[in-house]
């Protein structure tokens, strides 16, 4: 691939066979056949934030697979990095539940898309991209994918990187070691408050643990903490983004691929880190409104669109809106 032709964006990762229920998971329940998964989730996000979206992951080759890469090319993604092999769908369950009370079962293991090695990584193209994203899921699924991935963040100009961190696959100090692993090649890192940004902190103080994430070597932190919105630390730099209220709860499955995606898609495309956390922010919770990972995708107007009231401050600047007025005694 030439160096023009190269994406804006490479996602890695495993996608995976969704089977959605909005009722308890039982005999003789109605299920919705979707493909999912972290990196499929994002890679979609990235693509309609408007990158050129390149996803590097191992598919069966079967008439199962077939569907799942006609549903991958309907996101707008690119498929040319993707490698049909032999071997078996990872898949999961999932009971949707618009309060966020959800219910998974997974069959990943030994799965196709869990076998990625670092000879799968092309380099040439992963160091010409504009930016790389992956996850700690990515990392978890099998000691070769993570060694694929820290192969991929060594290499990339510009490596974002989401812990999402899944204690069925790997516990706490194996998800805190795959991060202080790529802390030092890494631009920006999006954990979630408070149980993935403390992986590596015991603080019980969000700034604290941005600062303990950055001396890691991690450039950026944007901690994102639900209604609460994200708190941006850019080399010390404190801002933050306030939570956008979503239209329409459905589902929250891969709210979090969304934010990461979008604001992978807009760093690599020229965007402030604020600006692009911002977009990522009312992507995410435009998402929420459809069932399953990719039920819905935001148009990056429909993200501009939800973002515009949104109003970013300093950290100091919001502790000062929120403080009580002061009232003199006489």
């Amino acid at each position: 691939m030439s160096a023009a032709a190269a994406p804006d964006v490479v996602v890695i990762g495993e996608i995976l066979v969704e089977l959605s229920s909005r009722e308890p998971l039982d005999a003789g329940v109605a299920l919705t056949l979707n493909f999912s998964g972290d990196a499929l989730n994002a890679a979609a996000a990235s693509a309609a934030a408007g990158a050129h979206t390149a996803l590097l992951a191992r598919v069966p080759d079967d008439e199962l697979g077939d569907r799942l890469l006609e549903r991958v090319i309907a996101l707008g993604i690119d498929t040319t990095q993707v490698m049909r092999v032999k071997g078996q769908h990872g898949l999961y369950l999932q009971h949707a539940d618009p309060s966020g009370a959800r219910e998974f079962t997974y069959v990943r293991r030994g799965s196709a898309g869990s076998g990625l090695g670092p000879g799968d990584v092309p380099l040439e193209l992963v160091a010409k991209a504009g930016a790389v994203l992956a996850s700690g899921i990515a990392c978890a699924i099998s000691p070769l994918s993570a060694k694929a991935i820290r192969v991929a963040a060594a290499t990339a100009r510009c490596f974002v990187y989401d812990p999402n961190w899944r204690p069925r696959l790997v516990d706490a100090n194996g998800a805190a070691d795959h991060l202080r692993a790529l802390a030092p090649s890494t631009r920006l890192v999006t954990p979630a408050w408070p149980r993935e940004a403390q992986l590596v902190s015991d603080s019980q103080d969000p700034v604290a643990v941005c600062t303990a994430l950055r001396e890691l070597g991690v450039q950026a932190v944007a901690l994102t903490r639900g209604v609460e919105g994200v708190l941006l630390d850019d080399a010390g730099n404190l801002v933050e983004i306030p939570a956008i209220p979503a239209p329409a709860v459905v589902d929250q499955t891969g709210a979090g691929d969304s934010f990461a995606g979008t604001v992978t898609a807009r760093l690599a495309l020229g965007d402030s880190l604020i600006e692009a956390v911002r977009l990522g922010v009312a992507a995410a919770s435009l998402s929420v409104s459809g069932l399953g990972g990719t039920g819905h995708v935001a148009t990056l107007e429909e993200s501009r669109a939800h973002a515009a009231p949104a109003h970013v401050a300093t950290l100091e600047e919001s502790r000062a809106h929120a403080a009580p007025a002061h009232v003199a005694t006489p």
